[in-house]
């Protein structure tokens, strides 16, 4: 298979996870930056990842071409067979810059995708078993790739070494989560800063354990209900992590409003509809997204649209979904007897804010809710195609 064709298969494949835009001129500069004999120290994993992402074993000849050859008793040279002369056998004249390399390669034409994968390979322990010289290529890359929303971030670890993947500097990943308040059994928590210098709070009146906080830092890979049930482990002295969870799970449920079943049958569905596993992300109640002193009264048009968020996930990378659900209290008021366009208006003005603060906003219907079982079918549908969109293991 020719090579455009080849890559133009695989760039439809790979299209839907495709990073924002690098652009040619920034992919230029970041080839002029790279030492090649940095990359190359280790020739068949090298190799190994060139091969996997473009067309080196053959040449780009038309049939009529490659008879010809053929007919001259010459074999056809290959990129491969170039990169071997020009990047390995003359590695100590500097024969070819990374840039060079690049440009044979195709790299500055490819699709976002490809490229993306390319420098995440790059800086792979495939390619590269030493973790200083792997950070230090990804601090580099990094330096032009910033300035277009885009970074390469370590993600995990694979076998000791660093894993990095190239992720959107523009999602709300560049400021991670310091105080989470959550499941709050009845109003407003009354909050005051034990130092604002730390950012350190402390709920004060009220019955004790009324509003959780979670303080701990929320890991790359999403905050999981494992990360919750150890904090409340070692918060209430359980003995183990499983009964830690299941009382953790009673004092969520608490939490959720008594008027609003749907909230109930979904989060319910949520952590039962599938096999329960600890290492699935965790979906945190009641959240609190703003908190000011005054009322909405006393603050009159300067006021925050929205105090709460109904359901909250923090996902790998720091994506952030939240869940609401619609009640007829969201659109009407006298109880649901008068619609009420104000309401309407505030809630979809908060929606904008919030994704342009770096949410994702999903609503349900209570309707669709109303059943357990409707709530549980409709999870089991919604719940896999969400993650699928957000890159996330469950």
């Amino acid at each position: 298979m020719r090579a455009p064709l080849r890559h133009q298969l695989e760039d439809l494949l790979w299209e839907e996870g495709a990073p924002p835009g690098i652009p040619k001129k920034a992919r230029r500069e970041l080839a002029r930056a790279l030492y090649l004999p940095d990359l190359t120290q280790h020739h068949d994993r090298f190799l190994h990842l060139l091969d996997r992402l473009w067309v080196i074993e053959g040449p780009d000849l038309s049939f009529d071409e490659f008879n010809a050859l053929l007919l001259n008793g010459a074999r056809p040279v290959t990129l491969k067979d170039l990169i071997e002369k020009h990047v390995f056998r003359n590695r100590d004249e500097e024969d070819w810059s990374t840039e060079r390399l690049f440009d044979s390669l195709g790299a500055f034409e490819a699709g976002d995708a490809r490229f993306a994968r390319f420098l995440e390979g790059l800086v792979s322990a495939d390619v590269l078993l030493d973790e200083h010289l792997q950070e230090k290529t990804a601090s580099t890359i990094n330096d032009h790739l910033r300035a277009h929303g885009i970074e390469l971030r370590q993600t995990g670890d694979d076998g000791g070494y660093p894993l990095f993947t190239l992720v959107s500097t523009r999602l709300h990943s560049n400021r991670k989560p310091k105080n989470i308040i959550f499941a709050s059994l009845g109003g407003k928590p009354d909050i005051r800063f034990q130092s604002s210098v730390d950012n350190d709070i402390e709920i004060v009146g009220g019955r004790p354990g009324a509003t959780l906080v979670y303080d701990r830092e929320v890991p790359v890979e999403g905050l999981r209900w494992r990360d919750l049930h150890r904090w409340w482990q070692d918060a209430h002295g359980f003995n183990s992590e499983s009964d830690a969870g299941e009382d953790l799970y009673q004092r969520l449920l608490r939490s959720l409003p008594g008027n609003s079943p749907g909230q109930r049958n979904l989060f319910t569905a949520y952590r039962t509809a599938r096999p329960f596993c600890a290492d699935d992300l965790a979906l945190l109640p009641e959240v609190w997204l703003h908190w000011d002193p005054k009322t909405v009264k006393e603050r009159g048009p300067e006021a925050l649209l929205r105090s709460r968020m109904d359901f909250l996930l923090l996902l790998p990378y720091g994506q952030r979904v939240v869940l609401e659900i619609d009640g007829v209290q969201h659109y009407t008021r006298d109880n649901g007897r008068t619609p009420d366009t104000a309401k309407y208006a505030d809630m979809v003005a908060a929606d904008r804010d919030l994704r342009l603060r770096g949410y994702e906003v999903f609503r349900f219907g209570h309707d669709e809710l109303k059943q357990p079982e409707d709530a549980k079918k409709l999870l089991l549908q919604f719940i896999p195609d969400m993650f699928s969109r957000f890159k996330a293991k469950p």
